[in-house]
């Protein structure tokens, strides 16, 4: 068993792998054709003069588009780097190596071209008219890191556009919330405990909490059982500052409403105090939760400490402190609750129906496939949903989407179960088998020695 002096050795060392690799690949993405080219002829039909006839197609059926452009496999990942991963508003160059890692993740896990779009503006009327704009190109889109509540306007806006005919997603909401409620119904059912039944504090009630809060009550959980707390307390009808911007802050105050039904007061040590289950999405710690808060729980206690990119309370402290079960947000600690479960397999699944918007129902369609494919395999404390080399789980969780996007009459395309399958795995599979053909051919350049020999 490592000593703590070696777990936090081992929690510093993805940055500095990173500051090494980053210079070395320039870059985590590429374009790569598509199209076969036999030889120079070809380009004869790919571009002019041949590709005039496509053109001309997709103008008189525009939805033709889907089948002679790559529009139905293409996402833009768009950011304003207002709310970079706990690093805060950092601008639109900075988030650059986070937006195409979120592209390099939904290709390698999802099967799907994503491109980085970085916007120079911090108006969410810009970012609006943007993602407008280039909807043309692409068929969907995934909003990333922009802070809130700017982030509410832009992501409610679009979704209820009626000129916007592609899903528009925003990860830290719904990406989020999606990866842990799969996470709460699992561990729910390691401690024998029920939704309707337990008690849940939210440290944080940014985007990610306020999702994560309306799929839970959708899933069960009772508002009275809520205990939200942000930075000036627990939220509670009596806040005049939240009352105040309620126009603005529309989602804090219904909750100021209507959780709380024992009216507490207090900051996070009142809010975690007897819940079975805490979720903190708020300021990277270590230190933002503390040990004897923990202590405060109920038997049995649940928490996420997910904040990015170092968590609220580092897990060895969470479970010295009594917690039984434990998820963070990084891939090197056990029960990842991360995005990166989620939205891959989302909109593998979305993407091959050509559905027109993720709903929440769609989305807790994919928490349940997820909690699933984990509990098949077997659970316990320290492995509660499934980890991202689990690649099977990625096509279940699409046709999960797809079929309750078909029910939902939001699906421009009917296929079954068994078609979806095989479509999403296929995708999935090539789009892996593809970066190891580039490795093996060295078309991927190797890790150099002196990096890899640093590794733990």
């Amino acid at each position: 068993m490592l000593t703590k002096e070696e777990l936090l050795a081992k929690a510093r060392k993805p940055a500095e792998d990173a500051m090494r690799l980053h210079p070395f690949y320039q870059g985590k993405v590429q374009i790569v054709s598509k199209c076969a080219v036999r030889d120079f002829n070809d380009f004869a039909i790919w571009y002019t003069p041949g590709v005039a006839a496509p053109c001309r197609d997709i103008q008189a059926h525009p939805e033709k588009v889907f089948e002679h452009t790559n529009k139905g496999n293409t996402v833009a990942v768009v950011s304003d780097g207002t709310r970079v991963l706990g690093l805060g508003d950092i601008g639109p160059e900075a988030a650059m190596p986070v937006m195409e890692g979120k592209a390099l993740l939904f290709k390698y896990l999802g099967g799907v071209d994503a491109v980085p779009i970085c916007l120079d503006t911090k108006d969410p009327y810009d970012i609006i008219l943007a993602v407008k704009l280039i909807q043309p190109s692409f068929g969907g889109i995934n909003l990333e890191d922009i802070a809130q509540p700017k982030c509410f306007r832009v992501l409610d806006l679009l979704r209820s556009d009626p000129e916007v005919q592609i899903p528009v997603w925003h990860d830290d909401q719904q990406g989020t919330a999606t990866v842990v409620l799969a996470g709460v119904l699992n561990a729910l059912k390691i401690v024998g405990k029920k939704l309707q039944d337990i008690k849940v504090s939210l440290i944080g009630v940014g985007s990610a909490n306020i999702a994560t809060l309306r799929l839970l009550i959708a899933s069960g959980v009772q508002w009275g059982n809520v205990y939200a707390c942000d930075s000036q307390g627990i939220l509670h009808p009596e806040r005049k500052d939240i009352e105040e911007r309620k126009i603005e802050f529309v989602d804090k105050w219904r909750i100021c409403q209507q959780s709380n039904a024992e009216g507490r007061r207090g900051g996070p040590a009142e809010a975690m105090r007897g819940t079975d289950v805490c979720i903190a999405l708020s300021t990277p710690g270590p230190g933002t939760i503390l040990p004897e808060w923990i202590k405060g729980m109920a038997e049995d206690a649940i928490i996420f400490p997910c904040a990015n990119p170092i968590p609220e309370i580092w897990p060895w402290e969470a479970k010295e402190a009594g917690a039984r079960i434990v998820g963070t947000g990084r891939s090197d600690f056990p029960n990842q609750v991360n995005n990166s479960l989620g939205f891959p397999g989302i909109f593998r699944g979305v993407l091959d129906v050509r559905a027109r918007t993720i709903t929440d129902e769609m989305a807790i369609a994919a928490a349940e496939e997820l909690a699933r494919c984990a509990e098949e395999r077997g659970i316990h404390e320290d492995n509660i949903v499934p980890t991202m080399d689990e690649w099977e789980v990625f096509p279940r969780e699409a046709v999960a989407v797809a079929l309750k996007a078909q029910e939902q009459g939001v699906a421009r395309l009917q296929l079954s179960r068994e078609e979806l399958y095989v479509k999403a795995e296929t995708t999935i599979r090539q789009a892996r088998e593809m970066v190891q053909f580039l490795m093996d051919k060295g078309l991927i350049p190797p890790i150099p020695e002196e990096i890899q020999t640093s590794k733990l």
